[in-house]
């Protein structure tokens, strides 16, 4: 029997795109910083109306104009995403507040928990199949969790909605058939009149940071960049590189953050977060396992039979 075919080489430019997406969501917590003066929720609101404004010309540019209308038509389409629009809500002024109140390593270890909080709804709602590795990580992770409670872990709840609400977040999208770039435009749409609603009710208080300082005001408009150029670049380096690599990919961004909050924002690593940490990475590490594993097996059978 010939020997097994090599693994086709990676594609460079959809591994950049996507390293660099995942870099520039990694560093995320040092360009909220920068806003800190400014309420969490005055900036998700800036974020989304100069993610609808971007959103807006990039569908017209690309001329997805088609696309986005046949999506905002379909009445299932909408529904799903005003659901997802709901959660990405909640997951942007989370994440934000906890950047913005010292809590980044909270905010890490809600993405890195969130693979596994995504293998947990593939079973309960999509019915699929929990191999016991990925049983087993699932498990050890729930450990880590229940450590990092019982160490009165104060941050604890901001990983978990972080965790949860981004996964409940991609399994909407993952089952509604729009993409990417119309789905986060059609998104922003359903919340930018509530987005305009909150700050034109801060603007009558006087409490409106948009206008008051032009390095302010420049920083909460370029939150529309910072929104869509990321994901812009995952989506291309999501169709050029291989499921199994991308998402190998993901785990760039929660280290980074990780790194950032220890080394740089000196938050403090408690014995349980310690714990907590070790328990999550080796159940990644077998979440991994599980999926590369079995693809190895034909292989060594290959090269049995070849001897």
């Amino acid at each position: 029997m010939s020997a097994p075919k090599p693994a086709p080489a990676l594609d460079r430019t959809g591994l950049i795109q996507g390293v660099t997406a995942y870099v520039i969501w990694g560093v995320l917590p040092l360009y909220f910083l920068l806003l800190k003066g400014v309420g969490s929720s005055e900036v998700v609101a800036s974020r989304v109306i100069w993610s609808l404004v971007l959103l807006t010309g990039i569908v017209l540019v690309m001329r997805r104009r088609d696309k986005l209308l046949t999506a905002l038509r379909d009445r299932r389409v909408m529904l799903a995403l005003t659901a997802s629009a709901a959660l990405i809500s909640v997951n942007w002024l989370v994440y934000i507040w906890a950047v913005q109140h010292q809590q980044v390593l909270a905010g890490s270890l809600g993405y890195f928990l969130n693979p596994l909080i995504n293998v947990l709804l593939g079973v309960v709602v999509l019915r699929e199949r929990l191999t016991r590795l990925q049983g087993l990580a699932v498990g050890i992770a729930g450990v880590g969790v229940a450590v990092l409670a019982a160490g009165a872990g104060e941050g604890l709840w901001i990983s978990l909605t972080l965790a949860v609400s981004f996964a409940l977040y991609g399994l909407v999208r993952k089952m509604v058939r729009v993409e990417a770039i119309e789905g986060l435009a059609l998104e922003t749409a359903i919340l930018t009149p509530f987005a305009l609603a909150y700050l034109g009710w801060l603007a009558s208080t006087g409490a409106l940071a948009f206008g008051d300082r032009s390095d302010v005001t420049i920083l909460l408009v370029l939150t529309g960049i910072v929104t869509a150029v990321p994901l812009l670049l995952f989506s291309a380096s999501a169709r050029r590189l291989p499921y199994a690599t991308v998402g190998l990919l993901q785990y760039i961004a929660p280290s980074l953050q990780f790194a950032l909050a220890v080394l740089w924002l000196g938050e403090r690593l408690t014995t349980a977060h310690i714990i907590c940490f070790v328990c999550i990475w080796t159940g990644l590490v077998l979440y991994v396992g599980s999926s590369v594993w079995p693809r190895r097996r034909p292989i060594v059978a290959d090269r049995g039979i070849a001897a």
